[in-house]
């Protein structure tokens, strides 16, 4: 299920994969597979920013902020029945759109 286009926090540094594959192990969404021993992100778009894959990574290649992107907003807002707000002005108004 993809959550927003453009908005995902993940950020990947292919120079730091190992090719130890623990983020595709991991992800809940498919975002990572294998190719040519490193990892590679098929669908940024994908991610939910739940952190797994960037909790396990011991080479520091991925690195997300979990819980705190739109696509948490959205969930949370579902959960909740307010208005979505990912806080990334630190003034608590929604960017989300």
């Amino acid at each position: 299920m993809k959550y927003l286009a453009n908005v995902t926090t993940l950020s990947y540094a292919a120079d730091k994969c190992a090719g130890c594959g623990r983020c595709v192990e991991v992800c809940p969404q498919g975002v990572f597979e294998m190719q040519d021993k490193r990892a590679a992100i098929i669908d940024r778009d994908l991610c939910m920013e739940c952190g797994a894959c960037a909790r396990n990574c011991e080479f520091g290649a991925i690195s997300v902020n979990a819980g705190v992107g739109c696509a948490a907003a959205i969930i949370n807002s579902m959960i909740t029945g307010g208005e979505p707000s990912c806080d990334c002005s630190g003034s608590g108004s929604s960017c989300c759109g």
